[in-house]
């Protein structure tokens, strides 16, 4: 039996790498959700104005990765207090997102997040936001899979390589 998350924490190539590499993670499918266009291309979605966040939808096999664990990956893999924005990348399609698919999800989201808020870990408060998934829209082909098919692309060694190494993923 499988299980689906979905997540956004600034570019979807970054967060697809990060999942890839987890035992049990299946398969990550980079996408778009959150918003209300119907059949967003990257360019609609690039622009901010279909409220929608670039994410990933990962299958996982809950029997040798637990959701909570895809949680605290995803606490590490981008900054949770920076309100539609990861680094270079700005606007509302780069937000922090938790896209729940049932009631546990959101109950261990909003269990992570306050846990995270209460360790004081980061000194500004969390923004991320726990809503649920209405619909996920797959991205274009020429994303699924970028990393390890551009691995010396500029973006790839700037910001995922860092990023791998510093969650010893790579």
């Amino acid at each position: 039996m499988t299980e689906q998350a979905t997540l956004g924490g600034g570019c979807f190539w970054c967060l697809e790498a990060l999942y890839q590499r987890l035992q049990g993670v299946l398969q990550v499918q980079p996408g778009y959700a959150g918003g209300d266009t119907p059949n967003p291309t990257y360019e609609q979605v690039c622009s901010g104005r279909t409220g929608h966040a670039e994410v990933v939808q990962i299958t996982y096999d809950p029997d040798r990765i637990t959701y909570e664990d895809l949680l605290k990956v995803f606490w590490q893999a981008h900054d949770p207090t920076t309100l539609n924005r990861q680094g270079a990348d700005i606007g509302t399609q780069y937000r922090s997102i938790i896209l729940y698919h049932n009631e546990a999800q959101r109950s261990a989201a909003d269990a992570a997040r306050d846990a995270l808020e209460q360790s004081r870990r980061h000194a500004d408060p969390i923004v991320t936001e726990i809503v649920a998934l209405e619909q996920f829209y797959p991205a274009e082909a020429y994303h699924h899979d970028y990393y390890n098919r551009n691995p010396s692309a500029g973006y790839c060694r700037v910001v995922i390589q860092p990023k791998l190494r510093k969650l010893h993923l790579e």
